[in-house]
């Protein structure tokens, strides 16, 4: 566990421009065209968010990466799918963490032991500054589940429900 002043200075020194410097433009541009696609081919939604650094109310509560997930999940409405399918990808640079959350509708099939072995794959790339391959990865393992468990059927389209755009933060 860090040092809480150290973590407090690392995530203030932190800001939405180390994120956009973190994804560039053309990443973010290629990332949302890989959103589009993968859900052209299931009933899913999925959202990426980069965060730079907590802000100071997560901070002084003390938000681990993971509960800052689940707050975003449903700030961005993640949660409001009409099968209960979306799913967070979720990266705070700061502490160098990787969460995924999934709604309950996939969770029903996922465990959570496939849920860590995708997270532990994606900070492998991330450890070696390789943001765009991390975040592809997770996208095509994800999009691999939803469309296993929430396949379209026949002449059906997947009606774009969340933003394809990753954000950051």
């Amino acid at each position: 566990m860090l040092n809480p002043i150290y973590r407090l200075l690392k995530h203030l020194w932190l800001d939405e421009d180390d994120a956009r410097r973190t994804i560039t433009p053309d990443m973010l541009e290629r990332l949302m065209r890989r959103v589009a696609a993968s859900e052209k081919r299931h009933g899913g939604e999925i959202r990426i968010c980069v965060e730079a650094g907590l802000p100071l109310s997560c901070l002084w509560r003390r938000t681990s990466a993971r509960d800052r997930a689940a707050t975003l999940f449903g700030e961005l409405r993640v949660w409001d799918t009409e099968d209960n399918n979306g799913v967070l990808i979720y990266l705070l640079l700061a502490d160098h963490a990787i969460e995924i959350i999934a709604d309950r509708g996939l969770n029903n099939h996922v465990s959570p032991a496939q849920w860590q072995a995708m997270v532990a794959r994606m900070s492998g790339a991330f450890r070696q500054g390789c943001y765009e391959d991390g975040l592809t990865q997770a996208l095509e393992e994800t999009s691999a589940l939803l469309m296993e468990h929430f396949a379209l059927r026949a002449g059906h389209a997947n009606p774009n429900e969340l933003p394809d755009a990753p954000l950051l933060r």
